[in-house]
């Protein structure tokens, strides 16, 4: 049997959803039910308002006032088709009423009170490791940190202290298993090197390098906690917001993470679009998620990746190994600041860019109806090096 064929039924099995950037702040914040104070400290925007009527001019007119669950629009019905054991995502706004503002040109928050647009989706898992959680300070950090939990959110990635930012969120799956979900933020995505969490400072956990070193400190962290049974997440921030390029030494950093450290699936974001599909060793590596709810509707620039398509990402794992069974892919498209399933032809696009991309990896998809996408991969056993395209 290859890797991509359709296991026993009596083996068992966990499905899980995760995604790329989901930003609920600014403009999305703005057509909540209770929005922030709209004044931002942008050079060229001054009110969160701005961006609900830069994409009003584009797709019409957004709703104000909006119930929770609309900004998810047709994700609901996908995530109730599959019903997965663990949603994961990349919360990439700060939650805060606080005014302490840090001077980096863009800050994202979100009002406390309009948390449960989180809910209504029922995610289990924020990682918290990247370049907007701290946008309104350690005060604005804290109550993130504080409505998140107080709300049945777990996160990881980001803590009041050192070892409350590297600790894992544990997500119960039933059966006494665990999704073990480590959350770690690089500068090369945009997070601040003073922003790493100390032993008196909160703070994110830094990935400061992608060295042999760094592999055997995660090593030894994730080691230290995972059981059998336990599937273990690395949620990775990193790299530019803009291009496909996979570095020799990402690919392989993210080799390492399974080779060494226990990691069964590699969960990369930061990019504005979908980038390449590996699996290496039987284990699934997404080096880039894509953006999938943002205010970034209507504005300018880079449209030749399409960052206004994203994906909705279902990997199946054997639960005793980690082992990927399947990918189902969802393509879609924000709208009048909701999701909604994508188009024909933009699914084929998708995979077209998958197929482009992924084709150095030995991966490629098959379009689906509604949408939907198939991943199929060859093995792959040895640290394959990866050209710097």
């Amino acid at each position: 049997m290859t890797l991509d064929e359709t296991p026993p039924a009596a083996t068992s099995k966990i499905t899980l959803f995760v995604c790329g950037d989901v930003m609920t702040g600014r403009g999305i914040d703005q057509i909540l039910a209770q929005p922030s104070d709209p004044a931002i400290h942008e050079r060229s925007m001054l009110s969160a308002v701005g961006y609900v009527d830069i994409a009003e001019q584009k797709s019409g007119r957004i709703p104000r006032a909006v119930e929770p669950a609309y900004i998810w629009g047709d994700a609901l019905d996908e995530l109730q088709r599959v019903q997965p054991e663990a949603r994961i995502i990349n919360l990439e706004t700060a939650v805060t009423r606080s005014d302490d503002w840090i001077g980096k040109g863009i800050n994202y928050r979100m009002n406390p009170a309009n948390v449960a647009c989180l809910s209504a989706a029922r995610i289990d898992c924020c990682a918290l490791a990247n370049n907007h959680v701290l946008d309104w300070g350690a005060a604005g950090l804290r109550e993130t940190l504080d409505t998140l939990h107080a709300a049945g959110l777990k996160t990881a990635g980001a803590g009041k202290t050192r070892s409350e930012a590297e600790a894992p969120a544990e997500l119960a799956v039933g059966g006494g298993r665990r999704i073990l979900v480590f959350s770690l933020g690089a500068e090369s995505s945009g997070v601040p090197p003073q922003w790493a969490a100390t032993d008196r400072r909160p703070g994110v956990n830094f990935l400061a390098d992608l060295s042999e070193q760094t592999v055997a400190r995660i090593s030894g962290r994730v080691r230290a906690i995972k059981q059998p049974g336990d599937i273990a997440v690395a949620s990775l921030h990193w790299g530019s917001n803009w291009g496909y390029e996979i570095a020799l030494d990402e690919a392989h950093f993210a080799h390492q993470l399974i080779e060494r450290a226990g990691i069964d699936l590699v969960h990369g974001h930061s990019s504005h679009h979908a980038k390449a599909i590996e699996v290496f060793q039987g284990k699934l590596i997404l080096y880039g998620c894509g953006d999938f709810i943002n205010d970034y509707e209507g504005i300018a620039g880079y449209e030749a990746f399409r960052g206004d398509i994203g994906l909705m990402y279902f990997p199946t794992l054997e639960a005793a190994t980690g082992r990927l069974l399947g990918l189902e892919l969802v393509a879609t498209q924000i709208m009048r600041f909701r999701v909604q399933r994508a188009v024909d032809a933009d699914a084929r696009w998708l995979c077209s860019m998958l197929d482009r991309e992924g084709g150095r990896f030995g991966t490629s998809t098959e379009l689906m109806p509604a949408s939907r996408i198939a991943l199929r991969w060859t093995a792959q056993l040895a640290d394959v090096r990866v050209p710097h395209i």
